[in-house]
């Protein structure tokens, strides 16, 4: 399952969450984000041990901006509510799997 992520729902379902959070900040005009995207859906299916998370930067800008998101698709896995990893551009399921 995938959690959409808001200013408002950000601290409680990314920051205190007990589990790594994999947050994935994109955008509906991004042809990348759109083809990692499936890539990112399935890494929740399989996941359990996961959290997945997805911030539309053009609704949350706010979050982009605190987090430096200047390209997109970006991700950024957080571990006890720090960036553990981060990750831009488009990745391969493996590359996304390596950094969890």
């Amino acid at each position: 399952m995938i959690t959409t992520i808001t200013k408002d729902n950000f601290e409680k379902e990314v920051l205190m969450e007990k589990k790594p959070v994999l947050v994935d900040f994109w955008a509906a005009w991004c042809t990348p984000c759109k083809m990692l995207s499936p890539i990112v859906d399935q890494v929740a299916e399989e996941r359990s041990d996961i959290k997945v998370c997805k911030i539309n930067i053009d609704d949350e800008g706010e979050l982009a901006i605190r987090y430096g998101v200047m390209s997109i698709p970006t991700l950024i896995l957080f571990k006890n509510g720090e960036i553990s990893q981060k990750s831009i551009g488009l990745i391969s399921k493996e590359e996304i799997l390596a950094l969890l």
